[in-house]
Order: structure tokens, then C-alpha cells, then sequence
């Protein structure tokens, strides 16, 4: 056991496997825990790498309680950690939504202090013709199920209530407001409001936070559309182009003119690492040249500002919320500059402009560390890295990118870094690196006062996605999805030593998760600064 590439077992390991595990540790020359079980740690150039264990979990996770929707699965379960049970679950099919593919979600922090007691979440679907994309050899369409009432692009705005111990559907937002978006929905840190966006339509709104039976405002709205310099749709973001942000109206009505399908460039969505299929001709819809892929708005902690990402477009708008105005855009892309002045070109419509001599590379996830100091994103397909931005300055317009995270493995469109959180310390941030499938994807481990990787876990699952943390800095959770046909679970693993805990079951759970806040307090560390 003196191998110093191998990390020491831990007083955990040690308890866990007994005396005659470790005994037949040493035979095994410590690649293999248990029967059938491969674990694997070695040390390259300084950084950690292990096999994730397939082994369950034997531990209380604390009193939490862990939400996860189920994407094709038209539903959302809320798991208790401490008993690793299934709390309360609803499916939107019950409702008359004939394609729910629950996507992605956010709790607002429970007005009792208790989440037990009872909470809110806000969850999107995704346009109805998503399902199509998984390869199914389904009649959902010719049966008329992806019409009026499977369009998708529902924001559903879901109680739990602690007494029944139930969930109930207490407003379609999309239905209440007319945006209908079906991608990231992110609420403020202070969880008096939140944002959803969605890259099929090129639209971000900005929603009050209702209660109860009281239905939810719009604060504002804004479409993102791209004027290219070329006219070749293989050239149409390489070439350059001018952003327009047009801030979007209501009808005489009070509603907005996008629900449903209502508005959509693309049929179905842009999926991970799928950006240059659009310049390829391959994503069909009605208009994809003037596509900047707004699919999310996540927020800085301190509360004022809020960045909307343009995938295609290689960055995203700092809004300033009490004004509901674009400040600057930041750029992840290397070799072109990282903060671009805005300009206001009208007042009828609100429009504002930023002109790009050429777009490198898509981005994808974002987020802020919970500390207020940086903000990270995701170059990938042409440039695979992760830029980082000095956001310690009160005024975005002094923000500046530092640096950007590399590895020698991120060569070409795979593997590519993808969602984004941090430790509740702010001292290290967690990837997911996506792998095409069927190969099992990653989870590096970044330390912050640095910027270098530190740990990889190696085949964590097919497909992870997003990581939730526990409040009290002991665990981090990655679902992971199978690309919605094959293998899904969440990976567990300590915040502080970055030891491997195990896994969960999915209980139903296949895309996106969030630790449902207790305080407000908790906010910045929930899914209010990370996609």
C-alpha cells in the first residue's frame, strides 16, 4: 500500500469494505474493492484520477430533500436524502398535457423554514417535438399528441404540500402569461422572481414569484435574433454578425404572443455538443440563420445582475435587473476580446446591439461561484475549455476573463466540459464532462485559487448533467440520464475531501436536480448562479 500514486483508503473505505476487504485490497494490488466492483486511482501530473465505484449508498445524506424531473418521463420526483426514499411525485400527463417532457427545474426556499412542510418549484417543458429526437419508434406525433395540447414549452409552477405529503399543479405560467418556454429556469437569488429561457425561440422572460392560488407577472421580456455578415449558413456565425436584444411587449390582452410552439427557429432543440449542426443544415426550422441559442439567464449572487447566454453566439448579455437593461456582453471565445459595449439603436421597439466580427465557438453552461468573484463558461465543439472571468468588480463592465481551464484530454467536439457548480466554500468547481454515448461520462474536480483540475472520476454514467450540493458542505450529487434510453442514477461524493460515496437509484429523476433550499440564504448555492 505504499504506492504513492494511490490516494490512502480513508477512515470511510475502511469501515465500509472490513478487515477481509482490505485483506483481499492488497492481492488485487489495490484496483478492485469488492467482487465485480473496479476501482482504479493513479496520479497524473498532479491530478487524482479514480473509477467511480458502483457500489450503493450506506450513509444518510442529511435532511434534504433532492428534486429531479424525469425529462421524457412527463413528470418530477422529490427524493428524501435521509431516508433515500421517494417523498411525492407528480406526472403532468395527469393534467391533460399529452407531451410533458419535463426538463429543467428550480425550488424557491420554503417560506417556513421547513421544505418538509411544504415548498414551490418552477419546472419547463420542452417543445413537443423533442421527443423525436431519441431514436423512437413512437406514433406520439401521428396519434396527434404533439397538437394543442402537446406543444410543449409549459412553465408549471408546482406545489408540495407537507400534510397530504403531495404535489399539485398550481399554475401553468405559460398559460397565465403567453411565453411559453421550455429550457433553464433559474430564480433569483433573493427568490422574489426568477427567469427561464429557451435557445428554440431566442427568448429570456423575467417572472414575479407567486404563491399559492396568486398567478405569476412578467417583469420583462427579450428576444436575442443574429444578423449575420454572410448569407452561406455554413459561414453564419464564423463569418460574424450583429446581436439584436429586442425587449418584447404584451398584446392588448396583457399576454405575450409565444405560447406553444409560437415563435420557435429551430423544431426541436440544439442538443449538447449539437451547435454546429445548425451551421451544418441539420436542425430544420423556420428560421435557424437567425438563431443566438438563448437558452438560459443565471444570476450574479450579489443580486443586481443577471447573464444571458447565446450559445451559438460564443457569450451572453449582463442584464441589469433594476433597470431591465443590457450593461455589456461578455465573451468566453480566446482570441477575441471579453467585454463589448452595447448599443441602444431604439426606443420602439427597446433594442440594443453588439456587433461580432466572428464567433470561434459555441458556449453552453455558465456560472457564478457562489463567493461573487468569478463566473466560468464553457467554450466547446471548436475550442473545448472553460473561460473564467474576474467578476469581483461592481461594475460588469470592468469583468474580465483570467484565464481558461484546460486538459489535454479535451481534443476535438468530445470530451467537452458541460454543467457547472461549486462547492458551498467557493474553493473548488465541479464539471460534468459529457461523453458521446454509450461512453460513460465524467466528473473533474477544479481547485479555484488556481484554476487547475485536481481529481477526475472516471465513467461516472451515461450522459451526467447537472450537480446539486448540500448545504451543509459535505455532498455533491450528479445525475447523470442515459441520453433518456439507456443508464441513469445520481453519483455521490464529498464536497471537502472529494472521497466517493456511491449511488442512488434515479427514483425517476433523469435530467436536471436541485436541492430544495431551506432560507433564502441558500439560494446563490441552489440553481440561482449555476446551469
Amino acid at each position: 500500500m505504499s504506492d504513492a500514486r494511490l490516494e490512502k483508503i480513508s477512515r470511510r473505505r475502511f469501515f465500509y469494505y472490513g478487515f477481509a476487504g482490505l485483506a483481499g485490497l492488497t492481492g488485487a494490488g489495490l484496483t478492485r474493492y469488492l467482487p465485480g466492483t473496479s476501482y482504479a486511482a493513479k496520479n497524473e501530473d498532479g491530478i487524482l484520477i479514480e473509477d467511480a465505484v458502483y457500489q450503493g449508498i450506506r450513509e444518510s445524506l442529511g435532511k434534504y430533500i433532492y428534486l429531479t424531473p424525469q425529462k421524457l418521463g412527463g413528470g418530477t420526483h422529490a427524493v428524501d436524502l435521509g431516508t433515500q426514499k421517494t417523498l411525492s411525485w407528480i406526472s403532468y400527463w395527469n393534467y391533460g398535457d399529452s407531451c410533458p417532457i419535463s426538463h429543467h427545474l428550480a425550488a424557491f426556499y420554503a417560506d417556513s423554514g421547513d421544505p418538509y412542510k411544504g415548498f414551490e418549484f418552477i419546472n419547463s417543458t420542452q417543445g413537443g417535438e423533442n421527443v423525436l429526437m431519441y431514436g423512437l419508434n413512437t406514433k406520439i406525433k401521428e396519434h396527434g399528441m404533439l397538437d394543442k395540447y402537446g406543444m410543449g414549452n409549459h412553465i408549471y409552477r408546482v406545489g408540495y404540500d407537507g400534510k397530504s405529503n403531495q404535489m399539485e399543479l398550481l399554475e401553468d405560467i405559460s398559460e397565465t402569461t403567453g411565453i411559453g418556454l421550455g429550457v433553464h429556469t433559474v430564480p433569483f437569488p433573493d427568490g422574489n422572481g426568477f427567469a427561464c429561457a429557451d435557445g428554440q425561440k431566442d427568448v429570456v422572460g423575467f417572472f414575479s414569484r407567486a404563491r399559492g392560488q396568486d398567478k405569476t407577472d412578467v417583469l420583462t421580456a427579450f428576444r436575442g435574433d443574429w444578423v449575420p455578415n454572410s448569407k452561406v449558413l455554413a459561414e453564419t456565425w464564423t463569418k460574424g454578425g450583429t446581436i439584436r436584444l429586442i425587449k418584447l411587449a404584451p398584446g392588448k390582452d396583457g399576454k405575450y404572443d409565444y405560447y406553444g410552439t409560437k415563435g420557435n427557429k429551430l423544431n426541436y432543440e440544439m442538443a449538447p455538443m449539437a451547435e454546429l449542426l445548425v451551421e451544418k443544415g441539420q436542425t430544420p426550422g423556420a428560421s435557424p440563420h437567425t438563431l443566438t441559442g438563448l437558452d438560459f439567464c443565471l444570476h450574479d449572487p450579489r443580486n443586481r445582475y443577471s447573464i444571458a447566454g447565446l450559445r451559438m453566439c460564443g457569450g451572453g448579455f449582463i442584464i441589469d435587473r433594476t433597470s431591465m437593461e443590457p450593461i455589456c456582453y461578455v465573451m468566453a471565445n480566446e482570441g477575441l476580446a471579453d467585454n463589448w459595449p452595447v448599443k441602444k439603436v431604439s426606443n420602439s421597439p427597446d433594442t440594443w446591439e453588439v456587433t461580432l466580427p466572428s464567433v470561434g465557438n459555441p458556449i453552453h453552461e455558465t456560472g457564478f461561484n457562489p463567493s461573487g468573484n468569478h463566473l466560468v463558461m464553457m467554450n466547446n465543439l471548436r475550442a473545448n475549455n472553460v473561460a473564467v472571468f474576474d467578476t469581483s468588480s461592481d461594475d460588469p463592465r470592468a469583468w474580465k476573463r483570467i484565464t481558461f481551464v484546460k486538459d489535454k484530454e479535451w481534443q476535438g467536439e468530445y470530451p467537452s466540459p458541460f454543467h457547472v457548480n461549486f462547492s458551498i466554500d467557493g474553493s473548488k468547481c465541479f464539471f460534468t464532462v459529457l461523453r458521446p454515448k454509450p461512453m460513460k461520462s465524467d466528473v473533474y474536480v477544479v481547485s479555484t485559487k488556481d484554476w487547475k483540475v485536481i481529481k477526475k472520476f472516471r465513467n461516472v454514467g451515461v450522459d451526467t448533467q447537472t450537480t446539486a450540493t448540500t448545504y451543509d458542505g459535505k455532498y455533491a450529487l450528479v445525475i447523470f440520464s442515459g441520453f433518456q434510453r439507456m443508464e441513469s442514477g445520481a453519483f455521490v461524493f464529498r464536497q471537502d475531501t472529494l472521497e466517493q460515496v456511491g449511488y442512488m437509484p434515479n427514483f425517476g429523476g433523469h435530467h436536471d436536480c436541485v436541492i430544495v433550499p431551506s432560507k433564502v440564504e441558500e439560494m446563490k448555492f441552489s440553481r440561482s448562479c449555476t446551469v
